[in-house]
């Protein structure tokens, strides 16, 4: 161990709670791997068809990295972790492309609530960054129990892919088995399309709709086969024999885009961090009461371990700079003590502004419990100070890439670029948690609510229910905090290795320069002074 404030035996407790925390989400992940189960895995194959992730595999250039989104979509839900589809951002013929497979062995790559939240999330990635999307879509559709949920909001997929499409960006969609009803927009709204012979179904009605609506005889192939749509109606542009010919056709696709970048080149060569990365997983403490020192994360992230600090005398809660992450400039907001106070929050608007001046992105390494509550603080402006740094957030133009590494808690999580003020990209570590306030500081603030409550009504308290519910609440919110639990719902775009975050960071840095890096030039609104 090097460089780090904390004591050996710290340090090693430390690392064992969090490689206990890994070990919860590797399960999670192990499970959104498995899909359907190994039944239905043996089954597609069985039908000479390759898995959602080999399809991305096959897909991708070789030795490329590919960082998948939102592999917890749906956990602790009723649906299989994932939510049947797999979406992240991979190397194709040079070109970083957004790219989605839906996961037949899964309810036949039916579409839920999740997926729908997941897919929609995706695309929101492709527009920001302009990143081509390619879809390879086997679906049945809308999961029909949860229709209610899906039907209304789900015409966004389709809004999506045609703005995409108007603003230039390139759609690809690859047919590999169903794409039916609402699903065959997909292909029809994707600039191009391939379909696999005797594979693809696309067509708005099959057989069986077709013969209660109309009366007509029909079977698939004639009604929305490969063959049929690549030479009667021309909704395939291509024609594959197969599923490695269909990937094949997708890359020469992506090769002949001519599609460039935006946003700058990284500097060349850049320098690794002077320590080492496996540290991460011993700085942040089981217990986030416990402050720990975000330096020493910053150090084991940075090209060089290098952070020029700004202001690091004035609201040392939270520091603040300028480095670079695989050679690429980034200014870095990390909270230091846990609580934002009037300092740093005036620190953190200046920064910001100063970032969307020179067109830097920024970085939120989040370890914080709010703003600071109090007679004093009220009365010194921490409201106004905090609005200032929310201002500052929600309206500058450069793009944001927050990590949760420790706590994210009240306004805290807003000031610090939370999900609301749309980041980029939002990544967790294991140890991370986020709520509207600590569990204990909730039962205890409602616990004294209803204390009052009691005594205007003249009635006595009941002690025992008290404890009751001051128990019951706080196991509720912890429960309620923890990152799987946020990221199966979408609040994150996944958990991941402390280890990882470096890695993790340079691809979102890559993928944002893929559209123009831009700051805001004055346009902040009103900063209450």
């Amino acid at each position: 161990m090097t460089g780090l404030g904390v004591t050996e035996a710290d340090f090693a407790e430390r690392r064992a709670a969090m490689l206990e925390r890994l070990a919860e989400v590797e399960s999670a992940h192990a499970a959104a791997l498995a899909g359907g189960g190994a039944k239905y895995q043996e089954r597609h194959r069985g039908r000479g068809k390759l898995l959602a992730r080999e399809r991305i595999e096959l897909l991708l250039d070789p030795d490329t990295p590919f960082l998948e989104l939102s592999p917890l979509a749906g956990w602790g839900s009723d649906f299989t972790v994932g939510a049947s589809l797999v979406t992240g951002i991979g190397v194709v013929e040079g070109v970083e492309c957004l790219i989605t497979a839906n996961d037949p062995t899964v309810r036949g790559g039916a579409s839920n609530p999740w997926t729908l939240k997941k897919a929609l999330r995706a695309n929101e990635i492709a527009f920001a960054n302009r990143l081509p999307v390619i879809s390879l879509v086997e679906s049945g559709g809308a999961d029909l129990p949860s229709q209610k949920e899906i039907f209304i909001p789900g015409g966004a997929l389709f809004r999506d892919l045609t703005r995409l499409s108007a603003a230039g960006i390139p759609t690809v969609a690859v047919v590999f088995g169903n794409s039916t009803a609402g699903g065959a927009y997909i292909p029809g709204m994707s600039d191009h399309v391939v379909m696999v012979k005797e594979r693809s179904k696309v067509f708005l009605g099959g057989p069986p709709l077709v013969k209660m609506a109309t009366g007509e005889e029909s079977d698939d192939e004639s009604l929305g086969g490969a063959d049929m749509h690549a030479r009667r109606s021309g909704l395939a542009d291509y024609f594959a024999l197969d599923e490695p010919d269909a990937l094949r056709t997708a890359r020469r696709i992506v090769a002949r885009l001519n599609w460039r970048k935006s946003g700058a080149d990284p500097r060349p060569d850049p320098l690794p961090p002077l320590f080492d990365e496996e540290e991460l997983l011993g700085i942040v403490p089981g217990d986030l009461r416990t402050p720990f020192d975000p330096r020493d994360v910053i150090a084991r992230i940075t090209d060089g371990s290098e952070f020029d600090e700004f202001k690091p005398l004035y609201g040392p809660s939270l520091a603040t700079g300028w480095a670079e992450v695989h050679g690429y400039p980034v200014g870095i907001l990390a909270n230091a003590q846990g609580v934002l106070f009037s300092a740093e929050s005036q620190k953190a608007a200046q920064f910001i502004q100063l970032a969307n001046q020179r067109d830097i992105p920024l970085l939120f390494l989040h370890n914080t419990t709010g703003y600071m509550v109090g007679r004093e603080y009220e009365q010194g402006g921490i409201i106004k100070h905090g609005a200032m740094m929310i201002n500052a957030v929600a309206n500058s133009r450069v793009p944001h890439i927050s990590v949760l590494i420790g706590a994210s808690y009240g306004a805290g999580h807003y000031g610090m670029c939370g999900r609301a003020f749309d980041p980029r990209f939002l990544f967790a570590w294991p140890s991370a948690k986020s709520a509207v306030m600590g569990p204990a500081q909730l039962a205890g603030v409602l616990s004294i609510v209803a204390r009052q409550s009691a005594a205007a009504k003249g009635r006595p308290y009941d002690e025992e229910g008290d404890a009751a519910l001051r128990a019951m609440v706080e196991q509720q919110i912890e429960s309620e905090s923890l990152p799987m639990f946020l990221s199966g719902r979408l609040y994150d775009d996944g958990v991941i290795d402390p280890r990882d975050t470096r890695t993790v960071l340079g691809l979102c840095m890559s993928a944002v320069h893929g559209a123009p890096v831009e700051g805001a030039r004055g346009g902040f609104g009103v900063f209450r002074m």
